[in-house]
This record gives C-alpha cells, structure tokens and sequence, in this order.
C-alpha cells in the first residue's frame, strides 16, 4: 500500500485543468472542484455517466479520521471492519493516516474508498476530494452530535471566556470545525477574539489539546466535547482534573463518506453492510453508547457547520482548502521544530 502524502501543488494544478477540461459540459459545479460535477445540486459530487469511470475495488481502503492517534481507532473500528469484508466479500485495509489533509488527498487521487472524516474537513472532502457523506455514527433515532468545547484546569481561576485575554489557548488544526472554524466564528460574541485577545496555538489534535492543558502548556484549548469524553473513559485523563467554561450548540459528529465514483450496484451494496451493521460492546463504549451508522444528507445536516464557516470568513472552496492546509503544515512544522 501506498504512502499517504500531501500532493504537491503543481500537480494538484494539473489534477484541475483536467478535471475542467473533462467537466465542460457540467450545468452546476457550486464549489466543487472542476473534475467534479453537481447536477442535481445535491451539494456533492455526481456519479460518472462513464462506465469506464466507475470503480469496484479488489481491496477496500477505509480509514477514520486522525483527530487522536490512528492506532486507537484501527483496533476500535477491528469488529467492523471485519464484518465489512465479509460483508462485502472485499479485503478491507485500514489505512492510518495521520492529517486531514492527507485523508483527503487520499481520497482524492483515488487511494481511499471509504471513511470517517471530522466535521469540518468532511466539507472539505465534499468539495476538494469527491467524497460522499452518507452516515454519522448514531442511536436509533438520531445521529452523534457534539459540542466545541473550552476547557482549563480545575484549579485554574478561569470562569469565562473573556477570562482568556492574554492567555495561551489551543486550536487543533485549521481545517477542524470545532478545534479552529467554530472558535473562529463563536467566541468573538462571548467577548474573546481569537488572533487578537490571544494567540491561537495550533496543537494539531484534539487528544494532543487536551493533554496539553493537563501538562500546563496551554492554559485553555477548544476541543470535541465527545473526543474530551472519550479521553476520560478509555483513563487517558480524569474529567474531574478540568472545568468547561464554554460550550456551544450541538454539530453533527465526524461523517462517513464514500468515492463519488464507486460503481453504484457495489456501491449500494456496501452501503447496507455499514447500515446493518449494529456496534459490538466495545465499540459502543468508544463511541459513547452510540450503536449503529445513522444515515444523513449533506445539504441539510451539514448546513450549520457551512454557515459557521463562513460567519468567519472562510470558505471550503479550492482556495479555501489551500490555505488552510498551508497553515496546518506550518502549524505542524513548528510543532515538530519544539519537540
């Protein structure tokens, strides 16, 4: 299996002036790139018309997405995957990546099939890598949400957002919904501007956040409310060493999503192995009681996560997409100049 990297971007250049040469004849793109197309205006990218184009994989590449470390996951995720192998009657390779914007351009250049990507760089895959959501994980009667979150120590004499003037504060990484986009856009109201009140040091995970303000290396950090959670239950912190001091209003949780030019009859197929499917023990306990794939529309479900994109300005266009994963690699190159 291949290396997931960061494609340079004169080949992305070129991955473009194809794709547009290819997609002339498109009535409605939206923001998608050029070597997709949005007919029906669903928001996400259409299935080729070309048979040539559709793909049915020998082996099935389904990854999560790297908001903690990789090797947690590929053992949680161990139950289904198995089950989507022989479900599907695929070899299924977990491929651990270790950044969004790997993850996408895996996807992308048409080196992921399926997986778990975080909240806000989910619209990212839509636009940049073709990638069609189809479920969040989820109960019976609802899909996963979750809440950015801002946590200190316990002991600290924080209480309030505008507490933090000053103050060293964690974001995860650019593209994250609620480690970057969402403070972006919600903390300025509750009297706090990031960039301006504070600088924003980029931790590069949300796990990394949390641990970083239970080491004393950030006084605050906005992380997932479940990923903090989570953290708690598996022992890796004790929630009780924290207080909350911000929480925002529900987001769905990281989205699944599939190659817009998987072959539809296999396609479908697998779409039903992963909404059959109900969550062992073990995986509901990771995942906070939740049991099943819950299936979601993007258009509608991830609305609130594009509109607090953009109240803060940003886009989830090809520009967008550009700049932000400039400024996680620089976030992650002065992370690894410190260690």
């Amino acid at each position: 299996m291949p290396r997931l990297f960061h494609a340079p971007l004169f080949i992305i250049a070129m991955l473009v002036s194809f794709g547009a040469a290819a997609q002339d004849d498109c009535s409605n793109r939206g923001d998608l790139d050029p070597m997709y197309c949005d007919a029906d205006g669903d928001l996400v990218a259409d299935t080729p018309t070309d048979p040539a184009k559709l793909k049915t994989p020998n082996t099935l590449v389904f990854t999560y997405t790297p908001v903690e470390d990789p090797a947690v996951y590929e053992k949680v995720f161990k139950p289904f995957t198995d089950h989507l192998s022989q479900c599907t009657g695929k070899r299924v390779v977990f491929y651990q990546v270790q950044s969004n914007a790997a993850e996408i351009e895996a996807m992308r250049s048409g080196r992921l099939h399926v997986g778990g990507f975080s909240t806000g760089p989910t619209a990212f895959a839509v636009n940049i890598a073709g990638a069609v959501p189809f479920a969040v994980k989820g109960y019976e009667n609802e899909f996963q949400g979750y809440n950015l979150i801002v946590i200190v120590k316990k002991d600290s004499p924080f209480q309030k957002l505008p507490d933090l003037k000053g103050k060293k504060l964690a974001h995860t990484s650019p593209s994250s919904n609620s480690g970057h986009m969402a403070p972006m856009a919600l903390f300025p109201d509750e009297g706090l501007k990031p960039g301006e009140d504070y600088e924003i040091v980029f931790s590069g995970k949300h796990d990394q956040s949390v641990m970083g303000v239970n080491s004393g290396d950030y006084d605050a950090a906005a992380v997932a409310s479940d990923v903090f959670h989570r953290m708690s239950v598996r022992g890796q912190i004790d929630e009780n060493d924290f207080r909350i001091i911000y929480r925002s209003a529900k987001f769905p949780t990281s989205s699944f999503a599939y190659a817009h030019d998987l072959e539809p009859g296999f396609r479908d197929k697998m779409l039903k192995c992963f909404y059959d499917y109900r969550f062992p023990p073990e995986m509901q306990k990771a995942f906070d009681g939740a049991d099943r794939f819950f299936p979601i529309n993007y258009k509608d479900d991830w609305a609130i996560v594009r509109q607090v994109a953009e109240s803060g300005g940003e886009s989830f266009n090809r520009a967008g997409y550009e700049k932000e994963s400039r400024r996680e690699e620089e976030a992650r190159k002065k992370k690894a100049g410190k260690n």
